[in-house]
């Protein structure tokens, strides 16, 4: 008995030694004092927090805990497949994306004891398929972090990314209008009023 628990122990950390390396995966975002890239496990956490505190807003309701499973768990594929900007040209390939993502997914959970990889691995399908009401919100949720980054860095990344207001409606506005309708409501104003000036 004390054998399997140290095996299971051992699998445990194994997988957490290996989510360390998610903290040297940049992305192109800034943090939002601009003093340098963020890495994915920041936004990982930035995102979580963003959930707990803007449940209230969800378009229908949501189990919080799960949602924020989800967030703490959903980019841990970048260890190995790297951070995807959403206004990349690599972007407008999500079918090789997903592609390499899944067997991120498949190699990164499967460190985890069986049933803690199941676990995980269900609910970061669920997250990517966004069509539960808890990851529809997640979805959302990871779409408004970035954006609040680039209004507060002088749209840094859009104006690297030579993004459109155009673009912003479509690749995030369609998300987040789906899950948090109220956010995207309030992100519209800010955004009218830095594409009206930037």
């Amino acid at each position: 008995m004390q054998v399997l628990a140290q095996t299971r122990i051992d699998a445990q950390f194994a997988f957490l030694t290996e989510a360390d390396r998610l903290k040297s995966v940049l992305r192109a975002t800034k943090l939002c004092d601009s003093s340098r890239f963020e890495n994915t496990s920041e936004h990982s956490w930035h995102v979580a927090l963003y959930a707990l505190v803007m449940a209230e807003h969800a378009a229908k309701p949501v189990d919080i805990t799960r949602v924020l499973k989800m967030m703490l768990i959903h980019d841990l594929v970048e260890i190995d497949a790297g951070d995807t900007p959403i206004h990349s040209a690599a972007a407008r390939n999500p079918g090789a994306q997903a592609a390499e993502e899944k067997i991120a997914a498949d190699r990164i959970f499967g460190l985890l004891p069986d049933d803690q990889r199941d676990d995980f691995r269900a609910l970061w399908d669920e997250f990517e398929a966004a069509e539960t009401d808890d990851a529809i919100f997640a979805k959302s949720i990871d779409r408004v972090q970035p954006v609040i980054s680039n209004l507060e860095t002088g749209g840094q990344s859009w104006t690297e990314y030579n993004v459109s207001r155009v673009q912003v409606e479509d690749r995030v506005g369609a998300k987040v209008s789906r899950g948090a309708p109220a956010l995207w409501s309030a992100l519209r104003t800010r955004l009218d009023d830095w594409f009206g000036t930037g």
